[in-house]
């Protein structure tokens, strides 16, 4: 039986349109803590849209978003900003990092932009499970793609969020680095007990992640 406790994300009777486009109608459904799930659905199904409704980085939309018990609607800005940041964790299809910067002072920047106390220890310990130790004061701009892209789970799982959303992260990458990612991703989600949710159209990724959400 589901208690109101164990629900992470509860969304009901959502739409959202951009400027001179048809509205885009998404399922209700509801995600428990500390659960893996994958948003299917083909290019233009509303998978990006949906995540970034989900969290916050959206707004305008009908229909209800319960977060962590917070309905997102009632949030100010500001209030919504801080939120994100200390409950939240994104990995974008382009990780957003900052090239002239090094890996550390980048994953600094997470906790400090959601006004928390950056943690030095935790930096070591989430690069080092991510097999990055060595890159710490390497900026970005020396790092592979494959690096980077570490760097960005990096800044995504530093602060423990409750929840980590993640953008096509496999589509642009062979089966190899596929399930590679795909395992960090979740044991990243898992060290830090967070819900995860995956958005994407790679058919691959069906068999990683057993509960799916399918958009039409």
């Amino acid at each position: 039986m589901t208690t109101l406790e164990a629900v992470m994300i509860a969304v009901s009777k959502l739409t959202y349109s951009y400027a001179g486009e048809a509205s885009m109608n998404f399922p209700d459904f509801s995600v428990q803590k500390g659960e893996h799930f994958l948003l299917l659905g083909e290019s233009g199904s509303g998978k990006t849209t949906l995540l970034h409704l989900m969290g916050g980085l959206l707004r305008n939309r009908t229909g209800s978003i319960v977060v962590d018990n917070t309905d997102l609607k009632g949030l100010s800005e500001v209030a919504l900003d801080q939120f994100r940041g200390q409950r939240i964790g994104f990995i974008f299809q382009k990780n957003h990092l900052i090239n002239a910067l090094s890996v550390e002072k980048n994953l600094m920047m997470a906790p400090y932009l959601a006004g928390l106390p950056v943690n030095t220890s935790r930096i070591g310990e989430v690069l080092s499970n991510l097999g990055l130790s060595a890159k710490l004061k390497s900026n970005v701009s020396e790092l592979s793609q494959g690096q980077a892209q570490r760097v960005a789970i990096a800044r995504a799982v530093l602060n423990k969020p409750l929840i980590l959303f993640a953008d096509e992260p496999t589509s642009a990458l062979d089966d190899k680095n596929c399930d590679r990612v795909i395992h960090l991703l979740m044991d990243a989600a898992s060290d830090s007990q967070s819900t995860l949710i995956v958005a994407t159209h790679d058919q691959r990724l069906k068999s990683k992640i057993k509960n799916q959400i399918q958009l039409a």
